[in-house]
């Protein structure tokens, strides 16, 4: 996947347990052929409160899709995207 194709947002640093160490953006967005890409860096699934109110959606790991947006409550989806950013700066 091309890095061009994702607008990203704020950034941090991490090392992973084999040593390698890269930067990467705190939240980034890409818009697909077939959904708008979110990318939730601290990781989707911990925010199941939040997702229950989203509206219509699916997930990977740190990947929120969606096909629209009318499709979701777009505050409940602001809310989303700011408490992984908090989140994020804090680690």
């Amino acid at each position: 996947m091309p890095i061009s194709s994702i607008v990203g947002f704020g950034t941090y640093h991490y090392k992973y347990a084999s040593g390698r160490e890269a930067d990467w953006f705190l939240t980034g967005f890409a818009p697909r052929k077939q959904d708008l890409t979110l990318y939730i860096m601290a990781g989707v699934g911990r925010y199941k409160t939040l997702l229950a109110k989203l509206g219509k959606y699916k997930t990977g790991r740190s990947c929120l899709y969606i096909k629209r947006l009318a499709d979701v409550n777009v505050t409940v989806l602001q809310q989303l995207v700011s408490a992984s950013v908090r989140r994020m700066k804090q680690s």
